[in-house]
């Protein structure tokens, strides 16, 4: 099975392109930084991120252009493609791509908000300083108010 899960930021607009032929097909690629679990190096200097080249076509390539933007987190899912091509020097070049399937946002609206005048190289941006709900219990769910009905409840 080649299956792929992806969380990441986005490290630059994604780029959308359009293929030759009767019926034209958007293509869309971007690459997400995805961060690596583990220990950093002693240094600090070790690469703590993958950077992973992703195509998305048609209608979600189009979507991709039009709703993603650099700093970004979103999730895909998809499947890994591999390819080589000879570049101008002639020699022989790798290409590991995913293959997009479904992509969605990562955070909420107002967290890709507060990212929108993210630019420059990946780095983990800050968190949003939000007072947490008076009424959270510690297992992030939140106590109902004494006078709500369950039936004005959307679920059961």
């Amino acid at each position: 099975m080649n299956r792929v899960i992806l969380m990441g930021r986005l490290t630059r607009d994604p780029e959308l392109r359009y293929s030759q032929g009767e019926r034209a097909m958007a293509i869309a690629r971007y690459t997400l930084a995805v961060d690596r679990r583990g220990r950093r190096g002693q240094d600090g200097n070790e690469q703590t991120a993958d950077f992973i080249n992703c195509v998305a076509f048609d209608r979600q390539g189009e979507f991709a252009e039009k709703y993603f933007r650099q700093g970004m987190r979103v999730l895909i899912s998809g499947r890994i493609q591999t390819g080589s091509y000879i570049n101008r020097d002639g020699q022989k070049v790798y290409t590991t791509d995913i293959i997009v399937d479904d992509q969605e946002f990562a955070d909420s609206k107002g967290a890709a908000a507060d990212m929108s005048g993210y630019r420059g190289g990946y780095q983990q941006p800050a968190q949003p300083q939000q007072p947490a709900p008076s009424s959270a219990i510690g297992d992030g769910f939140m106590n109902i108010p004494d006078g709500v009905e369950d039936e004005g409840l959307p679920f059961n």
